[in-house]
């Protein structure tokens, strides 16, 4: 797969090997293997928590953060939507991960002798029609890659990890059967956060722009802000809400759309959304991965 192009003010090649990306998780996680794809010469900072990666950033610690946000089977990540707004990072890139399941454990271990396959909620869902297939007890972790770790610390033949490649390299770990996923459309998209806004440049190519917002408390509100990106052409790919507080009469939204703020048809809708909203905030407009071209393409075809 294609890195995405690179955001302004994001380009690895031109940052040197100073460069450090934060991400959630243990070393060898896909967040780790999505910092490798997209700066491959960047120092890739393992945080135990998302919030924790966050505060890398803001606190000058890591220039940029991984984080993912949704995924083609599990759909959303938790806790993503509530962070993003008040972590006073800016969405600069995205980058898709075709998410790869390797079952793996010690060296001289085989598919007879394991008997438990270790990993986190979300890894051991996606493949199980494969673990049944050969028997194995799913047992939950917190992570992937820290299953890995749990396997090679352990030195227990009957166990077993489901990891990313680069888990298995990290831990001295031998892959008993690779791509164990049920699902090969398996694909995370993360989006790359700075604490600089780095707007792509209107023309420049296919672009998102990400936002959240709150409609007023009047009847229709929610119809009567969508229907400018309706009546101005605008794609709308994603739109997803979520509570605050708490409350359940307290609703944002978030969105994304093909476009940017800067071209007339998006600024109709965006200003006709925003005199129907009491907040309205725009997280950053960067360029669109290809991978999104490419999905389109595979789609059409019959």
């Amino acid at each position: 797969m294609k890195a995405p192009a690179k955001p302004k003010k994001a380009d690895a090649s031109k940052t040197g090997a100073g460069l450090r990306i934060s991400y959630q998780g243990e070393p060898g996680a896909n967040s780790h293997l999505a910092c490798n794809e997209v700066f491959p010469e960047a120092e890739a900072v393992a945080c135990a928590t998302f919030e924790d990666a966050l505060a890398a950033v803001k606190s000058g610690d890591a220039q940029f953060a991984m984080i993912p946000i949704e995924n083609s089977v599990a759909g959303r990540v938790a806790d993503i939507h509530h962070l993003l707004p008040t972590s006073g990072l800016f969405i600069v890139g995205e980058h898709f991960l075709r998410v790869r399941h390797q079952l793996m454990a010690l060296p001289g271990a085989s598919l007879k002798s394991v008997k438990k396959a270790l990993s986190h909620t979300q890894a051991l869902g996606q493949c199980r029609n494969t673990l049944r297939k050969l028997g194995l007890t799913p047992v939950p972790e917190a992570d992937t890659a820290g299953s890995a770790r749990i396997v090679s610390e352990a030195g227990d033949k009957s166990l077993a990890a489901i990891a990313s490649s680069l888990a298995a390299k990290i831990y001295g770990l031998e892959i008993l059967k690779p791509d164990i996923e049920d699902e090969k459309h398996n694909t995370t998209r993360f989006v790359i956060l700075s604490p600089k806004q780095a707007d792509a440049n209107v023309g420049s190519g296919p672009t998102v722009t990400t936002f959240i917002f709150r409609v007023r408390n009047i009847p229709a509100a929610l119809y009567k802000a969508l229907g400018g990106f309706a009546t101005n052409g605008i794609n709308m790919t994603k739109l997803e809400s979520y509570q605050l507080d708490g409350r359940f009469v307290a609703t944002m939204f978030y969105s994304d759309i093909d476009g940017h703020p800067d071209d007339p048809a998006v600024r109709r809708a965006l200003d006709e959304l925003d005199y129907f909203c009491s907040e309205l905030k725009i997280l950053g407009t960067y360029p669109a991965s290809s991978y999104r071209a490419e999905a389109n393409k595979a789609g059409d075809a019959p």
